[in-house]
């Protein structure tokens, strides 16, 4: 059995006020026309050849009417009729053009098989168009066609009845389809109006030319086909270059203006779901970039790589069925968008499906080509409630899928290293750190009437001299003038993600801190803090490094912290994280080099003679201010340098080693200890520790804490100790937090060692006290045996 036409289907819940409507359109055509149609049958016989000619055109017209193709039959198709009718209104009356209207509607409906209650529908609103018009021609004078020349009145009001009749049948059809499908009234009927406007409006202006042909003969009426087919024409043309612009021409898929408007309208409609609390409210948008397909183009050429993307087209609306949307958006990224969603699962499950369909090779001229896709989901309404918002994050998952070597990942904030969020914690950090910088003695102090001028690496740059801002101008550029404001790139970008995504916009709005009372400087910061304002405290802490085999306190590293207003602590790695992509790393490690070297100054004067460690990015080891600025920060304070060691780890090696090893060979110079830190966890060479100048290793605490447990964890830790005390190293372990990872490293003859098991990271006043109560822990003999994990036999 043939399953109904569903656009002969009301939607569940709608029926109730869309039938009311259709009825109350049918009852005020009935009152407006059964007048006229009642005296019509006594003037029937009366009427002229002409008249009948034109009925007959009319009907016969609408047995076949022009339906755009990849329209909605419902909404654009376009009705000769409605020239004739016009015309038949103008010449005879309300009662003949209802009744012409009428037959033409109801051979229309069975050709184009339209329920009775759309024909009625149909019949109903042309009818109030009719009266509307016929209404607004009887303010003329009289008849309009009852002979004589035409004066302007008549022309006004011929004009005006056209345009009563298409403001009524276009307001009458689109509140329907809104009652219908409950779909936004104004931006469909705003869209469909350029066709309708072309298409009918021809159609009505005809009306007037085929009375006036009519007066002379009735022979002239049926040549109103010709102009009825140009008309026919223009219409077809407007849908193909409208159909043309939102279709990739290679392909044949929608393109970005199609996926722009799909996914702006499904945004909507889901978002009228979700208000109805409706379990299918969410939408996906999956990005697919394809793999490999660039060395396809280079290798075999461009005529290759189109017709691959063909294929990869038609494997995609294999896979996709409708009313899901595939779309190509350029080169090798392609969309899906996905509706009808209740959770994430039904998207990931489309994804492997395009992903298994992609696995399989592309035979070209008997060549198999192997191309894969990467795959990003982002879902509405978690991920962004618009377009570019859903188009961003679907990227960023996308790429997060390449960079883990995996073929699908959902769209995660964690992944995101360019979201609002993290830009606007970058300039929080910056205005930190400058607000909590003062510009230290000798180093160039500002003058005391400008501001401090900063640099992208934090260096005090000159001011400008001032300018005056009246001279030369004139009253009008004067009067428009704003003072100019001072905002940091990293300020700006923040600022203008956050105003690009909807989510986040209301987000900031909602967290947005009011005006803090002015509070005295001396109640700013608490001691041993530096305040940045509204962008909280900056202060460092320090964790001591134990000698194990005599329980002495031989050093500390040296470990930032940032207690954000509204984010309260900061994970330092998230922080390192985002600063080290941007100029703010450089700002960053000057303030820890700066206030490390101070503090070991201050630890000197009291007689404390600890060696302090600080970490040092990528960035800051690229170029030689690190070692010019640590050389002038050890001679301004008088610190010996071998009380100063930079912590770099593997990634910095591999990053750029030349440019590296002469930054670091500069600070081995002076006398700086270098130590390579978390050992074992990057992708190195061993060749390091021989060509490096270092002075220690420090092993990661990821095979630390797992070494009283796991025998490859200690089997690795143990071939560390013994590489390192080898080559004349020494060797640091991190994350020591029981008694028997302790004996077990005083037994591998590790030298220092790190973590809780010891003390936490302090800040430099309680350090002090911690030093005056700590008592020397020795370890007495070593391990016995059964404490060393071994490993299974495999």
């Amino acid at each position: 059995m043939a399953s109904p036409d569903p656009r002969n289907l009301v939607p569940p819940g709608r029926t109730a006020q869309f039938s009311t409507f259709v009825v109350a359109v049918l009852a005020v055509a009935v009152l407006l026309s059964a007048g006229p149609l009642v005296t019509l049958a006594g003037t029937l016989p009366e009427l002229p050849a002409a008249f009948w000619t034109m009925a007959l055109l009319a009907v016969a017209c609408d047995a076949r009417p022009f339906l755009p193709p990849g329209r909605r039959q419902s909404s654009s198709a376009v009705f000769p009729s409605t020239c004739f009718t016009f015309a038949i209104l103008l010449g005879w009356g309300l009662g003949p053009a209802v009744a012409v209207q009428a037959v033409a509607v109801l051979v229309s409906g069975v050709r184009m098989r339209h329920a009775p209650w759309r024909t009625a529908f149909n019949a109903g609103q042309y009818a109030c168009s009719l009266a509307a018009a016929y209404g607004i021609t009887r303010l003329g004078p009289g008849g309009v066609f009852h002979g004589g020349a035409l004066g302007w009145t008549d022309i006004a009001a011929i004009g005006g009845a056209g345009v009563a009749w298409f403001v009524v049948n276009y307001g009458l059809v689109t509140a329907a389809v809104r009652l219908r499908f409950g779909e936004r009234w104004w931006p469909n009927a705003w869209r469909g109006l350029p066709f309708e406007l072309l298409s009918t409006g021809s159609l009505l202006l005809l009306a007037p030319v085929l009375v006036t042909a009519a007066r002379a003969s009735a022979a002239l009426v049926p040549l109103v086909l010709v102009p009825l087919f140009a008309v026919y024409r223009m219409a077809r043309l407007t849908v193909e270059q409208h159909q043309l612009a939102s279709l990739d021409p290679l392909t044949g898929l929608p393109n970005r203006k199609a996926l722009l408007a799909e996914v702006n309208e499904q945004v909507y409609r889901h978002a009228e779901r979700a208000a109805r609390a409706e379990p299918d409210a969410r939408l996906a948008l999956l990005l697919i970039d394809l793999d490999r397909f660039k060395n396809v183009n280079d290798a075999l050429g461009h005529a290759v790589g189109d017709r691959l993307l063909v294929e990869v087209s038609a494997r995609l609306t294999d896979v996709v069925e409708p009313p899901q949307m595939v779309a190509r958006l350029g080169g090798d990224e392609f969309a899906i968008v996905m509706t009808g969603l209740s959770d994430v699962t039904e998207a990931r499950s489309l994804a492997d499906q395009v992903v298994r369909a992609l696995a399989e090779p592309v035979p070209l001229d008997g060549l198999p080509l192997d191309v894969g896709g990467s795959i990003g989901i982002a879902m509405f309404p978690e991920h962004g409630e618009d377009f570019a918002t859903l188009m961003r994050h679907a990227d960023v998952a996308m790429y997060d899928a390449k960079h883990r070597n995996d073929t699908v990942a959902v769209y995660t904030a964690e992944s995101d290293h360019n979201s609002a969020e993290r830009l606007g914690l970058l300039a929080d950090l910056r205005r930190v750190l400058e607000v909590g910088s003062p510009v230290r003695a000798g180093e160039g102090d500002p003058p005391a009437d400008g501001p401090v001028v900063r640099g992208g690496d934090g260096a005090v740059l000159p001011a400008s001299p001032p300018v005056d801002e009246h001279g030369g101008d004139r009253w009008w550029s004067r009067r428009r003038r704003r003072p100019a404001l001072a905002i940091h790139d990293d300020e700006l970008l923040a600022r203008i993600v956050t105003g690009a995504d909807p989510i986040l916009r209301r987000a900031a709005r909602s967290v947005r801190p009011a005006q803090p009372n002015p509070v005295p400087p001396a109640e700013a910061a608490p001691p041993g803090a530096e305040s940045g304002g509204a962008a909280g405290e900056i202060t460092m802490y320090y964790q001591p490094q134990i000698a194990i085999a005599t329980g002495e306190v031989v050093g500390v590293e040296a470990l930032l912290r940032w207690r954000h207003p509204r984010r309260g602590m900061v994970d330092p790695e998230e922080l390192i994280r985002v600063a080290e992509q941007s100029a703010v790393m450089r700002l960053l490690t000057r303030r820890v080099v700066d206030d490390v070297v101070e503090q070991l100054a201050k630890w000197s004067a009291t007689g404390l003679g600890l060696r302090a460690a600080v970490n040092v990015s990528v960035r800051d080891l690229h170029t030689g201010e690190i070692a010019d600025q640590i050389a002038d920060r050890l001679t301004r304070y008088g610190v010996a340098p071998d009380r100063l060691q930079l912590e770099i780890t593997e990634g910095a090696l591999m990053a750029d080693p030349r440019r590296v090893l002469t930054t670091i060979t500069r600070l081995h110079r002076i006398g700086v200890g270098i130590a390579l830190d978390d050992f074992g966890t990057g992708y190195s060479s061993l060749q390091h520790l021989r060509r490096l100048p270092l002075s220690e290793v420090k092993v990661d605490r990821s095979f630390v804490l797992g070494m009283a447990e796991d025998s490859d964890d200690a089997a690795i830790v143990r071939s560390t100790i013994e590489l390192a005390k080898a080559l004349g190293l020494r060797v640091v372990a991190e994350g020591v937090e029981d008694e028997r990872t302790w004996r077990m490293l005083h037994a591998a003859g590790c030298d220092a060692a790190q973590g809780w098991f010891y003390a936490r990271p302090m800040p430099a006043e309680e350090l002090v006290a911690w030093l005056a109560r700590y008592r020397p822990l020795r370890p007495i003999g070593g391990p016995d045996e059964a404490d060393v994990p071994r490993r299974h036999a495999r």
